[in-house]
């Protein structure tokens, strides 16, 4: 791999890195006031989000490393745009969530995490049919969870 396919699967990475410190950095700050909500009826037990976040992270890790080596330079940009947009808004809605309790303002950020995968899951599969299925699950996850967030804007 040249220098910039190694900065690329590099800054790939950093961002999955970036995401799993980031959403875990607001998400415990305040668990008496999570607690204190009305939660959706569809919510999953809490040991469903410990099994599919990591799941998750190692596939978009890996993911983005196949991207870098085997995406043209125009699909590797795309790509990392896309992904670094969904994770900016996956992290603008742990603040809002957690933070001000901006629980609407959240439940928007989250859709928009939600929208963007969709055009990360095409821009993979046009690279790698493998890695766009590993991935079916982050999109369908975040989409879950955005209704989950939507839910909890509602109730509360």
């Amino acid at each position: 791999m040249g220098t910039f396919r190694i900065t690329a699967a590099v800054l790939g990475v950093g961002i999955v890195v970036i995401y799993v410190l980031g959403s875990s950095f607001w998400v415990g700050s305040n668990p008496g006031w999570y607690r204190s909500l009305n939660a959706p009826s569809f919510q999953p037990p809490d040991f469903v989000f410990g099994l599919i976040w990591p799941y998750n992270f190692i596939v978009l890790g890996i993911t983005a490393v196949v991207m870098a080596q085997t995406a043209s330079s125009r699909q590797l940009i795309l790509w990392l745009v896309i992904f670094a947009s969904s994770v900016a808004a996956a992290l603008v809605w742990s603040y809002l969530f957690y933070v001000p309790h901006n629980l609407s303002g959240a439940s928007v950020a989250l859709v928009i995490a939600a929208l963007l995968t969709l055009p990360l899951l095409i821009v993979t599969w046009q690279v790698s049919i493998k890695m766009a299925l590993l991935l079916i699950p982050y999109q369908i996850w975040v989409t879950i969870a955005s209704t989950i967030s939507i839910g909890y804007a509602l109730k509360n």
